[in-house]
C-alpha cells in the first residue's frame, strides 16, 4: 500500500480537478461546435425502420457509409447510391442535391444531413430529411431503397405562406401546370448523370413570374422519372392551393416553384454533357456534320429493317396460330412473344397437378374458400405446391383468364404467396402457389393453446409485414391491386412465422363485370368487409384499409371480430373496442393470454386500427400511412371517428362466411382522390411552412 502525504495528495486532487474540466471543457465545444456546425435541417428528420443496437455492426456500416459520403471527389454531379455491408446488417443511401448545386456544396450539404439524421434519429435504422440544397435517405431495407426503382413515400410538404390573390388562383394554376408539365418532359428526357430542368413563365395580368424546378434521381429511367414527377406535381392542388410558392419531395424526385427566383440560372454542368462547339472553323463544321448526320442515317436504316422484319414475322405467326396477349394497344411486338413465352412456362399440365394432389384427395385438401378449394401437391421433384381449383362460374373464357394470370404472377413480395403457375384443362382452372407449412393466421390467434405461444413481438411483426404486402399491392406493383378479401385466414404464415398474403388478385381472376369502384358482385367475407362495399359494391383502396384495421384488432385481441367474449357478454369486436377506447379502457381489448410488449406501442396500435375502421372511407388512412405509423412513434396519430357498427354479430351473423352475390348498384366516384390526413404539427419556418406527410393522395 502507498502513503501519500498531504501535498501530495492535494497536488493530485488539483491535477484531477483540472483534468475534469479540460476534459469537460473540449467536450463542451465539441458539443457547441457540432450544433453550430451542422444548422437545422429544413425538413426531417423522419425516422424509418427498426432500431439497432450501440456497437452493433450495423451501426458500425452505418458510420461507415455516411462517413464516406463527403469524402467522395469523384462524383461532381450531385448523386450519390451507395450500399456498404451484407445482409442483416446492410445499409443503403440515396443523396441527391439540387442540379444547380457545385460538388464541394453538395457534399458539405449531405455530411451535414448525415450528422442531422443520425442525431434525429438514434438507433434508427432508417432516416430521411435534407436542406434546400439537397436530400438524404437511408435504410437496411433494400426493397425501400433500390437503384432504379421509384420511390413514392415518404414525402415531404413545404409552402409560402403568402396567398395569390383570389382573382388570378385560377390564370396563375393554369400557368403553373404548364410550366411544370413542360420541365418534367424535359427532365424525365435526362441523362444518366442529370434529371434536372428549371424554367419560368410570367403569369398574365398578375404582374409576376414563376419560377419553377423539377428533379429526378439521375438512376430513374425517363419513364418512372415522368410517373414520381405526376405524383409530386398532383398533390400541388391539395397542399399548395393558392400558395405562391410550394415543395413536394419524395425519395425519388421533388418540384418547388416560387415568384422570386430560387436557383442559379447557369448550373454546373454534368460529366456526361459535353461542351458545345463555339469554333467557327471549317473543319470542325464538317466533323460536327458528320457526326450527327452518319449515326441518324443508320439508325433510320435500322429502323425501318427492324419494322420490315417484325412486320413478316408477325404475318407468319398469325398464318401459323393464334395467341393470346397481355398488353395494352401500344406494346412493342417483341415484348408481347417475351409474354406468350413466359405463359408457356407458367402452365402446368394436368395430369402433373392431379398426380400431385392424389387426384385431388381429401386427405390433401387445405381448405375451401369463396373462390374453390386448395390443396396440397407435392411434384416429381419434391417439390410442394398448393393447388386453388377455381370454381366453374368464374365468368371468365380462357384468353381472358391467361391475361390475369401473367399479371398476378409478376406480382412478387416478400409478404405476398408466389403464384407459381395456372392449369387449363376444359372447365378446370388451377392456380398453382409455393406451399407455406405453417398454416394461416386464424389457426393460431383463435386457438387458445396457440395463441398464448404469440407474444407481442411476433404479433407485431406480422402485423407490420401484413402491411408492407398490401402497401406493394396498393401503390408499389406495376399494377394496383385490391385484394378485396383481406382476412386471418388468408394470411399464411411461413416456417418463421413470417406472413404471405394468400388470394391477391382473385377478384380481378373471378370476376370480369367491375372497375375499379364499383362492381355488381360482391366478392368478400362478412365481419371483414368495408360497409359501403358490403351494402353498396364501393371498393377502393380504403376497403382493404378497413379489412386490415379489422384483422388488427383480431390480432392484439386474440377474438373474432362479431364474436368478442368479455366475460359471459357477447358483442362484436369493432364496437367493443371503440366502446373501451372511447372510456380510456382500451386496454381491455388486449389478449389477456399475450406476453411481452410496451403498453403504448400495443395502445398505438388500437388506434391505428380504429383508424382504419372509421365509417367515412375518406377518414381511413392508406396503407402508407399505416406502415409509417406502425414504424415511427414520432408521428402523431389523429383522433379516429365512429367506426361502422352494421356488421355486428346480431345483424349479419358467421364472421366466417364468405360472400358472392348479386345486386344493382348506380356507378360512384373513384376514391383514389380522398382526401389526406396529416400525421405531423405543422412546423413554421422562416420560408414558409413545412409538413411531413406520410400519407398519400
Amino acid at each position: 500500500m502507498i502513503y501519500r502525504r498531504p501535498q501530495q495528495a492535494a497536488a493530485a486532487m488539483a491535477s484531477l480537478s483540472i483534468s475534469f474540466y479540460v476534459n469537460f471543457s473540449i467536450f463542451l465545444l465539441l458539443m457547441i461546435t457540432r450544433a453550430f456546425g451542422q444548422p437545422a435541417l429544413r425538413y426531417g428528420a423522419l425516422c424509418l425502420g427498426s432500431n439497432f443496437t450501440n456497437n452493433s455492426t450495423y451501426q458500425i456500416n452505418l458510420n461507415h457509409l455516411l462517413s464516406t459520403l463527403p469524402s467522395n471527389t469523384s462524383i461532381d454531379y450531385g448523386f450519390y447510391n451507395p450500399s456498404y455491408g451484407h445482409n442483416p446488417d446492410h445499409v443503403h443511401a440515396i443523396g441527391l442535391c439540387r442540379g444547380d448545386v457545385q460538388p464541394e456544396a453538395c457534399r458539405r450539404c449531405l455530411n451535414n444531413s448525415a450528422h442531422r439524421l443520425t442525431d434525429g434519429c438514434p438507433n434508427r435504422k432508417g432516416a430521411m430529411g435534407g436542406y434546400d440544397e439537397c436530400v438524404l435517405h437511408y435504410s437496411s431495407d433494400d426493397d425501400s431503397i433500390s437503384a432504379g426503382v421509384v420511390k413514392y413515400h415518404p414525402r415531404f410538404y413545404l409552402w409560402n405562406t403568402n396567398n395569390v390573390t383570389s382573382s388570378n388562383v385560377d390564370g396563375f394554376n393554369e400557368v403553373l401546370m404548364t410550366l411544370l408539365a413542360d420541365l418534367k418532359s424535359k427532365a424525365a428526357a435526362g441523362d444518366s448523370f442529370w434529371k434536372y430542368a428549371t424554367g419560368n413563365q410570367p403569369v398574365p395580368d398578375y404582374f409576376k413570374t414563376i419560377y419553377a424546378l423539377v428533379q429526378c434521381t439521375p438512376d430513374l429511367s425517363r419513364n418512372n422519372c415522368t410517373k414520381c414527377l405526376d405524383k409530386a406535381i398532383g398533390d400541388i392542388p391539395i397542399h399548395s392551393a393558392g400558395k405562391q410558392g410550394g415543395r413536394v419531395i419524395l425519395p425519388s424526385c421533388n418540384i418547388r416553384y416560387e415568384i422570386e427566383i430560387f436557383y442559379d440560372p447557369d448550373p454546373p454542368k454534368s460529366v456526361n454533357i459535353p461542351p458545345s462547339a463555339t469554333q467557327g472553323k471549317k473543319s470542325n463544321t464538317s466533323q460536327t456534320i458528320i457526326f450527327i448526320v452518319v449515326p441518324i442515317a443508320v439508325s433510320v436504316v435500322l429502323i425501318i429493317s427492324i419494322c420490315a422484319y417484325l412486320r413478316l414475322r408477325k404475318a407468319k405467326r398469325n398464318g401459323k396460330r393464334r395467341h393470346f396477349n397481355l398488353s395494352k394497344p401500344d406494346r412493342a411486338e417483341p415484348e408481347a412473344v417475351d409474354e406468350i413465352a413466359t405463359a408457356e412456362s407458367l402452365q402446368y399440365d394436368f395430369n402433373t397437378i392431379r398426380v400431385a394432389t392424389e387426384n385431388f384427395s381429401a386427405a390433401n385438401k387445405l381448405g375451401q374458400g369463396g373462390f374453390g378449394p386448395v390443396y396440397r401437391g407435392k411434384l416429381s421433384n419434391g417439390e410442394y405446391i398448393a393447388v386453388k381449383r377455381l370454381s366453374r362460374d368464374s365468368g371468365q373464357g380462357q384468353l381472358e383468364f391467361k391475361n390475369e394470370v401473367l399479371l398476378v404472377a409478376k406480382l412478387q413480395h416478400r409478404n405476398l404467396v408466389r403464384l407459381l403457375g395456372f392449369c387449363l384443362h376444359g372447365n378446370e382452372k388451377l392456380l398453382v402457389y409455393e406451399f407455406v407449412p405453417n398454416a394461416s393466421l386464424d389457426h393460431f390467434i383463435f386457438d387458445p393453446i396457440k395463441r398464448a405461444n404469440l407474444d407481442w413481438q411476433t404479433r407485431h411483426k406480422i402485423v407490420g409485414s401484413i402491411a408492407r404486402g398490401l402497401l406493394y399491392l396498393h401503390e408499389d406493383s406495376r399494377l394496383r391491386i385490391i385484394h378485396r378479401d383481406l382476412k386471418a385466414s388468408n394470411i399464411l404464415l411461413d416456417a418463421e412465422m413470417n406472413p404471405k398474403i394468400s388470394d391477391f388478385g382473385l377478384a380481378r381472376l373471378f370476376i370480369v363485370d367491375q372497375t375499379q369502384a364499383n362492381t355488381n358482385r360482391i366478392v368478400g367475407t362478412y365481419g371483414y368487409m368495408a360497409p359501403e362495399y358490403a351494402m353498396n359494391g364501393q371498393f377502393s383502396i380504403k376497403s382493404d384499409v378497413y379489412s386490415f384495421g379489422v384483422l388488427l384488432l383480431e390480432i392484439i385481441s386474440g377474438q373474432k371480430n362479431n364474436s368478442f367474449h368479455q366475460g359471459e357478454n357477447v358483442e362484436d369486436l369493432l364496437s367493443y373496442a371503440w366502446r373501451n377506447w372511447r372510456e380510456g379502457l382500451a386496454i381491455n381489448v388486449v389478449d389477456g393470454m399475450m406476453r411481452g410488449g410496451s403498453t403504448s406501442e400495443i395502445m398505438r396500435c388500437v388506434h391505428i386500427a380504429l383508424l382504419c375502421v372509421q365509417e367515412n372511407p375518406s377518414d381511413r388512412p392508406t396503407m402508407n400511412s399505416i406502415v409509417l405509423m406502425l414504424n415511427s412513434n414520432s408521428l402523431t396519430l389523429p383522433l379516429p371517428s365512429r367506426p361502422a357498427f352494421f356488421m355486428g354479430s346480431s345483424t349479419i351473423g358467421s364472421d366466417d362466411m364468405s360472400l358472392v352475390s348479386d345486386y344493382n348498384s348506380g356507378a360512384i366516384e373513384s376514391d383514389d382522390h380522398s382526401r389526406t390526413i396529416i400525421a405531423n404539427s405543422v412546423q413554421l419556418s422562416t420560408n414558409g411552412v413545412s409538413i411531413t406527410d406520410p400519407y398519400p393522395r
